[in-house]
């Protein structure tokens, strides 16, 4: 993350992140409701200081049910103040009662029945609520505001992404060069994760560092905002017509996640996937197939206010989209 480039420019201040866990309130919005019938039991929780997969095992002991019989739609930040909801498949079986259900850090907001597994990924996005602390209000920094609100940030993933130190990526380049086998089923899943989000955080990066985030070129596949649906630009499209509807954000510049299938695409993105051939080989080997995702994101419902602390975010981000990469547009930080 160090070397990406900035949509902006490198901030000028530094703030103090996740300082105590009310400075990072993630609130989870799945989209849909539940059923109130059916073989699961989801419980809404709200956890402090507490890691999402061991909330989970603890609810499937208290259930007397296997770990795998547990599911949630994603993994939330430990050091903060979270809502979320988990799923625990009890066909038959009777609702516990989880007023009995204690554990540190842990309240119970919401236990109901539902119809369907809620499988990980199944969320809308997550409404975000944050403080950085020791900044403070200029006139640079409400630029910066004012600008992110407008025009977004860069869609980059972050640090989690490729585990502490880039673990995941250079575990994901001994395996693409055959030094090592990866049989385990999730490290597989986080090493090619981490493969594809490297990939996808260079094209951006390149992208903003030749001015050309906001605008369309030949060649390059955009999505229908609001949608999944995507096409290429034709070289022989109005390209003017094309720039009106992405700045209107009727369409978005994408940048991909590789596949075992490589797309034409712009010349920029052609240039740095040609340079990742190892791990576009590892795609290949394990048939994933390529996707896209926006290359810029803008915040829903953003608002700011300076308090005496600092500085007070309210947001919300579609699901995949990280509320760090946002951040880092504003502040440099200290955790």
């Amino acid at each position: 993350m160090l070397d990406l480039a900035y949509l902006q420019t490198r901030p000028k201040q530094t703030a103090l992140l996740k300082a105590e866990c009310s400075d990072f309130v993630v609130k989870e919005h799945l989209g849909y409701e539940m059923s109130g019938a059916g073989e699961f039991i989801a419980v809404k929780v709200r956890k402090t200081n507490a890691n999402t997969l061991f909330v989970g095992e603890k609810l499937a002991d208290f259930c007397h049910l296997s770990v795998r019989n547990m599911s949630y739609a994603g993994l939330k930040d430990r050091h903060a103040i979270t809502e979320q909801w988990f799923c625990l498949h009890m066909s038959g079986q009777p609702t516990p009662d989880f007023d009995k259900f204690q554990l540190d850090g842990v309240k119970i907001l919401e236990v109901t029945r539902h119809n369907r597994k809620i499988r990980t990924g199944s969320l809308a996005g997550n409404y975000f609520e944050i403080l950085l602390r020791h900044l403070v209000e200029t006139d640079e920094l409400k630029v910066r505001l004012e600008n992110l609100n407008n025009v977004g940030f860069p869609n980059y993933f972050t640090e989690q992404r490729f585990g502490r130190e880039g673990h995941n990526l250079s575990q994901a380049m001994r395996w693409a060069k055959g030094e090592i086998q990866v049989k385990d089923r999730k490290k597989r899943s986080f090493y090619l994760s981490a493969s594809r989000s490297e990939v996808f955080n260079l094209v951006v990066s390149k992208r903003i560092e030749m001015g050309l985030a906001t605008q369309i070129l030949p060649q390059d596949i955009v999505q229908l905002n609001s949608s999944h649906s995507w096409f290429v630009v034709d070289e022989h499209e109005d390209l003017s017509a094309l720039q009106v509807r992405l700045e209107k954000r009727d369409i978005l510049l994408t940048a991909p996640l590789i596949g075992e299938i490589v797309q034409p695409a712009s010349d920029v993105e052609n240039m740095i996937v040609a340079e990742h051939k190892t791990l576009q080989k590892l795609m290949q080997q394990e048939r994933l197939k390529p996707a896209r995702r926006p290359l810029l994101m803008q915040p829903q419902d953003f608002s700011w206010q300076f308090v005496e602390s600092g500085l007070k975010l309210h947001f919300y981000l579609p699901a995949g989209s990280y509320a760090t990469a946002l951040v880092r547009e504003l502040a440099l930080t200290e955790e």
